[in-house]
C-alpha cells in the first residue's frame, strides 16, 4: 500500500528543492508577479460569473504557466504534463500536491485571450515600468539585433507558395477550412549566411572554409537591449524575410540615458541614419565593406570597437536558442507575437534574477 505524503514529507522535498538551487524559486523570489494582474485582468474582461460552472483559473497563475511554457519551451500538452509531474513546477505556481491543474484546452485558451487583446505589448510595457522602478534604468545606450525564430516548415506546392506570397488563399483551399487552419501563411523563408574565418598563419594552399546560406523558415524576433543592464527594452516580430533596418525606428527606445545606437551593418542606411541624427542619437552602425575592394584598415578597426559592444546583443538571442529553446509552435503572425515577446518577457526574469544575485550580499 502506497503512503500518501505527509507535509513533513513534502516540506523536506521543498528543502531538497531549495538546496539544489531550483531557478524558478529564484524568479519567484525576484520577480514580482502581480505587477501583471491588472493588465490581466484588463485584457481578459472578467466579468461577474454566472451560477454554477468550475470558478476561472487566478490570471495570474495562467500567466505563470506561459512563463513556464517560455523558459522551457513547452507545447500545451507538455505543460500540463509536467506542471504534474513536477514539484518544482507547483511550488513555482503555488499549486498542491492534489490540487486542479489547468489542462492543455484551458492553457490555450487563456492564450488565444491574450493574443485577442493583444495584451502582450501592455504586459511588456508593465514589466519594464517595474523594472524602472527598482532603479534599472535603461542606460548606457541600446543595442539593435534581430534572429530567426524557426517555425514546423510548410509543405507545398509551387502554385501554392505563389499564392501566399501574394496574399491569396490558394483555390485547392477555399473549400477545404481545416487546411487553412492548419496552414501557416505569415511565416516565411529567409537565408542565413555564415562568413567562413580563415585562422591566422593557416597554409595557403590548404582547403580554405566556405561561406555557408543556411535557409531558415520562421519568423523573426527584433530586439533593443540596454548597454548597461542586457535587458531588452523593445522588441517587435515579423516574417523570417523582413528586412531588419526597416524595423530600426520601431526598436529605439527614447527613455535610454545615452544617446549611442549600435547595430550591425543590415541596419545602416541613409534613412535610418538620417533617423538617428534627428532624434538626437549617436550612430555606431557598422560600416559595409567597398563593394570589390578591401575593408579599409580604419574602417575595420572601427567595426571591431563597435563590435565589442555590439556582440551583448548576441548573448540574448544564445540564451533564448540554446537555453530556453525558442521556437514557435504556433500559426499565424498574432500567436506567433505572443509566443516571441513570452520569449523575451521570460528572458528578462532570468537577466533579472542574475542581475539581483550579482549585487546580494554574500
Amino acid at each position: 500500500m502506497v503512503r500518501q505524503p505527509g507535509f513533513f514529507d513534502l516540506s523536506d522535498r521543498h528543502e531538497a528543492l531549495s538546496a539544489a538551487g531550483d531557478p524558478l524559486e529564484r524568479l519567484a523570489a525576484v520577480v514580482d508577479f502581480e505587477v501583471f494582474r491588472g493588465p490581466l485582468v484588463a485584457a481578459l474582461r472578467c466579468g461577474p460569473r454566472g451560477k454554477g460552472g468550475r470558478p476561472p483559473f487566478d490570471p495570474v497563475l495562467m500567466f505563470k504557466i506561459l512563463v513556464l511554457q517560455a523558459l522551457y519551451s513547452l507545447s500545451d500538452e507538455g505543460t500540463e504534463f509536467q506542471i504534474k509531474d513536477w514539484l518544482s513546477f507547483q511550488r513555482f505556481l503555488g499549486l498542491v500536491l492534489d490540487g486542479t491543474v489547468p489542462d492543455a484546452t484551458t492553457v490555450w485558451l487563456f492564450r488565444e485571450r491574450l493574443v485577442k487583446a493583444k495584451a502582450i505589448d501592455k504586459l511588456f510595457a508593465r514589466f519594464d515600468a517595474a523594472l524602472t522602478d527598482r532603479g534599472y534604468l535603461a542606460m548606457g545606450g541600446q543595442i539593435i539585433d534581430a534572429t530567426v525564430v524557426p517555425a514546423p516548415k510548410q509543405r507545398n506546392t509551387e502554385e501554392e507558395k505563389a499564392a501566399i506570397k501574394e496574399g491569396r488563399i490558394p483555390e485547392r483551399w477555399k473549400d477545404r477550412p481545416a487546411k487553412v487552419r492548419q496552414k501557416d501563411r505569415d511565416a516565411r523563408w529567409s537565408v542565413k549566411y555564415t562568413k567562413a574565418k580563415v585562422k591566422e598563419g593557416a597554409d595557403p594552399t590548404a582547403f580554405k572554409p566556405v561561406d555557408l546560406a543556411i535557409p531558415m523558415f520562421g519568423y523573426k524576433n527584433h530586439i533593443g537591449i540596454d548597454r548597461a543592464h542586457g535587458l531588452i527594452r523593445t522588441w517587435d516580430a515579423s516574417a523570417a524575410n523582413a528586412h531588419d533596418g526597416a524595423r530600426l525606428p520601431v526598436l529605439i527606445s527614447p527613455d535610454n540615458t545615452a544617446s549611442g545606437v549600435w547595430a550591425d551593418t543590415a541596419y545602416r542606411s541613409k534613412k535610418n541614419e538620417a533617423f538617428l541624427a534627428k532624434g538626437m542619437f549617436t550612430s555606431h552602425i557598422h560600416q559595409r565593406k567597398p563593394h570589390r575592394r578591401a575593408m579599409p584598415q580604419r574602417i575595420a578597426r572601427a567595426n571591431a570597437r563597435r563590435s565589442a559592444v555590439r556582440s551583448a546583443v548576441e548573448h540574448v538571442f544564445a540564451g533564448q536558442k540554446h537555453r530556453m529553446g525558442l521556437v514557435v509552435r504556433t500559426i499565424g503572425i498574432a500567436r506567433t507575437r505572443i509566443k516571441i515577446g513570452m520569449a523575451n518577457l521570460a528572458y528578462n526574469f532570468q537577466r533579472l534574477a542574475w542581475l539581483e544575485g550579482r549585487t546580494a550580499p554574500a
